[in-house]
């Protein structure tokens, strides 16, 4: 493809390139209607590093960006672009089509504008083009699990920004687990210095008793939550919270052990993978606990969604518990393993008064309130009961969107989850099912990174890249080519090797291009 003509990724619903091109210079001006603002500081924001313009308000500038809701078929996050040599026009009906179209601004232009450095020696051009752009998904997700390996919150900026340029809008945040709580909640603050570190951690898989030795912790302060949520937001991506219940709770009940089961017993910080035995109580303090947990949860994170977990729940601490049973006899329930849904329930009940929507992962696409939003992994018949049950249903298939699975089967592949190989193309092809004449609806899609062999920034990059550019374009764009796809992606590495990730590989049978041999196993 000429060197004029960017590939775009994801691809844009309508393209056509023209001929030409518009410079940006130093004294280039932005003409910014009312309600642009955001679009404007952000289009600033993410230029002026390497570019140095200060794109300055003008009411005559010939770069426009403009809010016109008039053009109500571009939906929510839809944009109109065109591109003349002597004028550039921006156009959404709302806000978050605006942000959508800076990040193609910066796709058009050269790979160098993405640098955080400055780069005096550049033509910022345009290719001369015309776009109309319109997401098929409004749910487009990465789920970074920061429970089982804590990250800070600079990788999580960082990764707000890697989704915005990919056109991903919900970071899910994973924020405990059996291994580790990261939520800060003033009324209980044993969950983070207790629940926020673990004596060490698991190395090999799960029942290999092979652990590192090494004390493993970390939590993240009020402040810096709301920080990322703001953040986020003005680059048009939203911070969804989960806050694991009643299962994967070891932290919580080492923190907490009024809150099990067994009264009187003692739990560590769980140092293995896997399913833990360990679950919630049923009796009414634990009910207040998670209400309480949950107002903090809600306070600092505005997203319409909150995730509360709900899957991987053995019953068998329930089922020998007599306050268990008895709670279960007396919610007039068949037997103790109905605790669960009665739970999720309650937890419910509680945030859909608050104005939210409850959402948690769902085993068999059944067994919760139509309120629920739900994500389901196992089985893709699994979102085809959820939908004819009513749900919202976030398709996220583990077979195509599971990132810690590995990426090949080439000898050099770094330790992953044991399981399939989930590769690009894998990722590439995955479609949810059609939700035509179903009571339920499909939101969308989201790729998850599990992090029990992710412990650092490298492993991240590593696994979650070039696999989410894939589901990017999928989930964007809806039915764009393997070839298509494969083709702009090549270009599309420049772009993050400017960024700085290290990605995997782009081709299964290919060394990584850039390994030095260094990189983390």
């Amino acid at each position: 493809m000429p060197a004029h003509r960017p590939s775009l990724l994801p691809l844009p619903t309508q393209l056509t390139f023209r001929p030409g091109h518009f410079t940006l210079r130093a004294g280039t001006t932005v003409r910014i209607s009312p309600g642009a603002g955001p679009a404007a500081v952000l289009l600033r924001t993410l230029l002026a590093p390497a570019t140095g313009l200060p794109l300055r308000a003008a009411s005559d500038g010939p770069f426009v960006l403009a809010l016109d809701p008039r053009l109500g078929g571009l939906g929510e996050e839809g944009y109109g672009l065109t591109v003349a040599p002597d004028a550039v026009l921006l156009r959404a009906a709302r806000l978050p089509g605006l942000l959508r179209g800076v990040q193609t601004v910066r796709q058009l232009l050269p790979p160098e504008a993405l640098a955080g450095t400055a780069r005096g020696d550049v033509d910022w051009r345009l290719p001369c083009a015309e776009i109309t752009d319109v997401p098929r998904h409004p749910w487009r997700g990465f789920m970074l699990d920061v429970a089982r390996h804590f990250q800070p919150v600079s990788l999580l900026r960082r990764y707000v920004d890697l989704l915005a340029l990919h056109k991903l809008n919900v970071l899910h945040l994973h924020l405990t687990d059996d291994q580790g709580w990261r939520m800060p909640v003033a009324a209980y603050p044993r969950l983070t210095e207790v629940g926020g570190r673990r004596a060490e951690s698991m190395v090999g898989p799960a029942g290999s008793h092979l652990f590192d030795g090494v004390p493993h912790e970390g939590a993240y302060s009020r402040r810096e939550l709301t920080g990322l949520v703001t953040y986020a937001a003005a680059r048009g991506v939203t911070v969804v919270p989960e806050i694991e219940m009643p299962g994967h709770t070891r932290a919580a009940l080492a923190a907490h052990p009024e809150l099990g089961t067994v009264p009187g017993r003692r739990l560590d910080v769980w140092t293995r993978w896997g399913v833990c035995e360990n679950v919630l109580g049923v009796h009414e303090p634990v009910l207040d606990f998670c209400r309480t947990v949950l107002d903090e949860v809600l306070s600092v994170f505005p997203s319409p969604h909150v995730h509360i977990g709900g899957d991987e729940c053995p019953g068998t601490e329930w089922a020998a518990s007599p306050a268990a049973r008895a709670r279960a006899a007396a919610e007039g329930l068949a037997d103790p393993a109905a605790l669960h849904g009665w739970f999720l329930g309650r937890i419910g009940e509680f945030l859909l008064e608050r104005g939210r929507t409850p959402t948690a992962w769902v085993e068999t696409g059944a067994g919760l309130p139509p309120q629920f939003t739900v994500m389901t992994w196992r089985d893709p018949e699994h979102t085809r009961i959820a939908l004819k049950r009513g749900h919202a249903v976030i398709s996220a298939q583990h077979r195509a969107s599971y990132l810690d699975y590995a990426q090949s089967c080439a000898p050099d592949e770094p330790r992953g989850q044991p399981g399939p190989v989930v590769g690009l193309r894998a990722v590439h092809d995955h479609e949810p099912p059609d939700d035509t004449d179903t009571a339920g609806r499909v939101l969308g899609m989201q790729a998850q990174l599990w992090t029990e062999f992710a412990p650092t920034a490298a492993h991240v990059d590593r696994l979650s890249f070039p696999r989410l550019c894939a589901l990017a374009d999928r989930a964007w764009h809806g039915s764009p080519s393997w070839a298509g796809f494969r083709e702009r992606l090549a270009a599309h590495t420049v772009r993050l090797a400017a960024l700085g990730v290290r990605h995997g590989p782009l081709d299964p049978h290919l060394p990584v291009p850039h390994r030095s041999g260094k990189e983390p196993s």
